[in-house]
């Protein structure tokens, strides 16, 4: 599938699921907010951008600006499209248990475990000084050692059989 058909696809399946109830999960705080650019359209374009591999908001909305300007061509400024993804946040979780809920219909009797988990990739003493992965890596703090590492989240998507 090319990024123009996947870009369509996932706009119209946030669409379908937006206007049937994942509005109600939305802030609409002012009866003034500038519409012109659509909380179906903020959510289609975070979605895109984790599918094409962007990591950071900042990344997305790059990447959106740059190639995708004739797509939406009413694109916010960076700070008016994060505060715009910010009020819809709480969208993405009943999101993904649709999506679950889809995924369950299509493959019945398929169970999928997903786990996430920090992977350490430098030792205490070494933080400051790793070089390992640094596009990707963070500085974590683990509460139950008591301290702060580089580390990486990991996650794992399981097919149980």
């Amino acid at each position: 599938m090319n990024w123009q058909n996947r870009l369509i696809t996932i706009y119209l399946y946030v669409c379908k699921h937006y206007q049937q109830n994942l509005w109600t999960y939305g802030q609409r705080m002012s009866n003034y907010a500038d519409l012109s650019f659509s909380d179906e359209e903020v959510i289609t374009l975070c979605l895109f951008g984790v599918v094409d591999k962007h990591r950071e908001i900042k990344g997305i909305y790059e990447y959106a600006d740059r190639h995708l300007r004739d797509w939406f061509p009413r694109l916010p400024s960076y700070v008016a499209y994060v505060q715009r993804l910010n009020r819809v946040a709480d969208v993405f979780a009943p999101l993904l248990t649709l999506i679950q809920q889809e995924q369950e219909t299509r493959n019945p009797g398929q169970v999928w475990l997903i786990d996430s988990f920090p992977v350490i990739l430098a030792r205490q003493g070494h933080r400051f000084n790793a070089c390992v992965a640094k596009q990707l890596a963070d500085s974590g703090y683990c509460s139950t050692k008591k301290f702060r590492q580089p580390d990486l989240g990991a996650s794992l998507v399981f097919k149980a059989f």
